[in-house]
């Protein structure tokens, strides 16, 4: 498989984050670069909690540039999200049980087999950069009692399709889909991934919660905004929700 042109590919053996990695490269870099790591000791996913990281599995982080407006490039994390969901099409070769889950998970077959963290890093000259941080389970799940409560159970694409990948090929797959993704949403917005993005939402028309540090809103998922907002109709009326964790 061809790399796509004008991303950076770094694999390193080992490190504690990829995210940590791209925060301290992103100054010397001059332009995109994915940093592929084999084994990470201090990995983390959103809210800061610990994310397990067996060997075999995926770690990943793609620093890019961006120039648009913050509220433009938090939409990145559904730019990402598409292109996990062509990553594992094309690992598998079926899309049967994948499904995306709002704001940053991919499901297969209900359970959580990847996680987005998305976190923007300074740099010298002021120059902004945006981490994608992706973690996937190829091979291995973390323990159930190692999520939140409430939290979907994790699956391994191993465990779930019998397909075993490694996190290099992996990293080949996802780049490519990734660029192919990033060059639409950079053309024509966020539109055509909106819509791409909703014909795979899991439990679209479902009720579901979602939860924030402080309060906790059930309703209806009705769709997904032009801002990448959580749409949900409750029994106070149609709530459009930035940030939050989404429980079913």
């Amino acid at each position: 498989m061809s790399w796509p042109a004008g991303y950076g590919r770094r694999v390193l053996a080992e490190v504690d984050s990829t995210n940590a990695e791209a925060a301290r490269l992103a100054g010397t870099l001059a332009g995109p670069e994915w940093i592929c790591a084999l084994r990470q000791t201090g990995a983390r996913g959103r809210r800061g909690r610990a994310w397990s990281m067996p060997e075999g599995n995926f770690a990943g982080t793609l620093v890019l540039m961006p120039r648009e407006a913050p509220q433009v490039v938090a939409l990145r994390s559904f730019v990402a999200s598409l292109a996990l969901y062509d990553a594992f099409a094309a690992a598998t070769g079926r899309v049967e049980g994948l499904a995306l889950k709002w704001p940053n998970d991919v499901l297969l077959n209900g359970g959580k087999v990847a996680g987005i963290l998305l976190e923007s890093l300074g740099a010298p000259r002021g120059l902004a950069h945006l981490a994608i941080g992706i973690g996937v389970n190829l091979v291995e799940a973390p323990d159930v009692a190692q999520v939140e409560p409430g939290a979907l159970r994790p699956v391994s694409l191993l465990s779930e399709t019998g397909v075993s990948v490694t996190p290099e090929e992996f990293l080949d797959l996802l780049a490519t889909a990734y660029a192919e993704h990033e060059a639409r949403f950079v053309t024509y917005g966020f539109a055509p991934l909106r819509e791409a993005w909703l014909a795979r939402a899991a439990r679209l028309g479902e009720v579901i919660t979602a939860r924030t540090g402080t309060t906790e809103i059930t309703g209806t998922f009705e769709t997904v905004d032009e801002g990448g907002h959580l749409i949900l109709t409750t029994r106070a009326g149609r709530q459009a929700i930035a940030a939050a964790d989404v429980f079913f």
